[in-house]
């Protein structure tokens, strides 16, 4: 089938969606990591997610199964290293439309309640509400901010947000780029 593709192809059209490809991947290795969740990291059930192709994913995060005292070696490290940053989180919202979550995004950042927030359209979400399996198209806000701020960030999601009962949870960024996350502290307010 691919060698099909590629003889009847123009090379535009294969170059597009070879890029394509390339951009989405990363996003594909952290939606993997979302539905695996940081508990699972740890257990012997780890080997499943070697067959799902999620495996790229979870090399970057040995960081996750370190514990608190761990962490908190590591932010010292960082402050031995003349680093200004502070605790970090990434907050995780899922909202209806791309109207909302620009709506949404736009008043985080202009209340500097986080540094960035990227919008993750095309996500496909299924719960159960009200006794009942909802299937929906949402989009996904990734929201990078200090771990100081997540009560406000909450707080700020909850007034401003269509849903009754909005997605908010966040997880401890255990380490990076320190010139980022004294960004992500730069660009937040205090």
């Amino acid at each position: 089938m691919a060698s099909a593709l590629h003889s009847k192809a123009p090379a535009s059209i294969i170059s597009s969606a070879s890029s394509t490809l390339r951009r989405r991947l990363p996003l594909v290795g952290a939606l993997c990591v979302l539905s695996l969740g940081f508990a699972n990291l740890t257990t012997p059930s780890l080997s499943s997610s070697f067959k799902t192709g999620c495996a790229q994913s979870l090399l970057g995060l040995r960081f996750a199964r370190q514990s608190s005292n761990q962490r908190v070696q590591w932010f010292s490290r960082m402050a031995d290293s003349g680093s200004s940053s502070v605790p970090s989180v990434v907050v995780y919202v899922t909202v209806p439309n791309k109207e909302a979550g620009l709506k949404l995004a736009t008043s985080i950042i202009k209340e500097k309640l986080a540094a960035c927030v990227n919008r993750v359209p095309g996500v496909e979400s299924v719960y159960e509400w009200k006794g009942e399996v909802q299937t929906d198209s949402e989009e996904l806000l990734i929201i990078k901010t200090r771990e100081s701020l997540l009560g406000a960030l909450t707080e700020h999601v909850k007034a401003n947000h269509e849903y009754e009962l909005p997605e908010v949870i966040a997880m401890p960024i255990v380490g990076g780029n320190l010139q980022y996350l004294e960004w992500i502290k730069n660009n937040t307010k205090d």
